[in-house]
Formats: C-alpha cells, sequence, structure tokens
C-alpha cells in the first residue's frame, strides 16, 4: 500500500477528495518487475488499473508485419505475421490498464515493462466496489480514464501517420 500523501502528488488524482484518495490508497499493491515484462496482451481480460511509480511502460499494437507475404489462408483464418508497434511510452506518475475500468475489461494492447519499474495495481473488484459506494468517485475516475485514452487516441493517430511517411 503506498500512503495517502504519496499518491495524492500524482496528477491523475487531483480532483480526489482526501477520503477518495485514502480508499485508493488502501487498495493499492506496489509491485516491482523486470524490463521485458508483460503486464497484459492485447484482448486479455485485464483485472487490474496501474500507475507507474518508477520506470517506463510501452504500450504497444500488434499490426500485420508489411515485411512477411501473407498467404490467403492467413489472411482468413486471421493468422498474420505481426509486429509490435510503440504508440505510447507511460513513465513515472503516467496510469495504464484503463480497460480494467471500463466494461467488458479486454485489452486495445500490449503492455510491457522497458526497464524494471515499479507499479502500483489497482484491482478491478475494488475498485469497482469504490464505484459502487461513491457515484462521484466513479464519475471523477471514469473522466479521468477517458482523458488517457483520449491522449492515447492521440498517440496511435500520430505513429500511424509516422509509419505511412
Amino acid at each position: 500500500m503506498i500512503s495517502v500523501e504519496q499518491l495524492r502528488r500524482y496528477p491523475f488524482f487531483a480532483g480526489f477528495s482526501a477520503d477518495q484518495i485514502e480508499r485508493l490508497a488502501n487498495i493499492s499493491e506496489e509491485h516491482s518487475v523486470d524490463a521485458e515484462h508483460y503486464f497484459f496482451y492485447e484482448g486479455d481480460e485485464i483485472d487490474c488499473f496501474y500507475l507507474v511509480v518508477e520506470g517506463s511502460i510501452s504500450i504497444t499494437v500488434d499490426i500485420p508485419d508489411r515485411e512477411h507475404v501473407q498467404s490467403l489462408a492467413q489472411q482468413l483464418t486471421n493468422d498474420l505475421t505481426t509486429r509490435d508497434i510503440t504508440v505510447s511510452n507511460v513513465g513515472s506518475g503516467y496510469t495504464f490498464g484503463w480497460s480494467a475500468l471500463i466494461p467488458p475489461n479486454i485489452s486495445t494492447a500490449n503492455a510491457k515493462a522497458n526497464i524494471g519499474s515499479r507499479v502500483l495495481q489497482f484491482d478491478r473488484v475494488k475498485l469497482q466496489k469504490a464505484i459502487d459506494d461513491d457515484c462521484c468517485f466513479g464519475h471523477l475516475l471514469t473522466l479521468k480514464a477517458a482523458q488517457v485514452v483520449r491522449q492515447r487516441l492521440r498517440d496511435v493517430r500520430m505513429e500511424t501517420l509516422v509509419e505511412h511517411v
């Protein structure tokens, strides 16, 4: 568990009341991971929302590899040779795993540690209980998650433009 004072420092949590910050602190767990650790893959059901305490996390998506010839059978069965492209790098103080907050809780990307990193993990079930108990908390958390989604969409758009130039 992280202290309330530490959690309050992160911009994502600006606007939350002292009680809401305390509740978030009480349901958080800190984890250390090695470089190359995958938190989740695109299409996985996500059980946790994360905040990077220290380190760097790449948000990547799989795209068909244009350097490999894809057979018709591969195309029909969706068994394409793919490669990862990084659409965003998430550093200290930033969040990832927003799909844990939005049903059906299925990841739209991969998340991998670039270097050894420390993260705070917020369990989806505990977050849902907090949302059910305090609709104002749920509203604010949803708005904050939407801002993250907005930024990620902008990142994907920029990466797509770079790929086609």
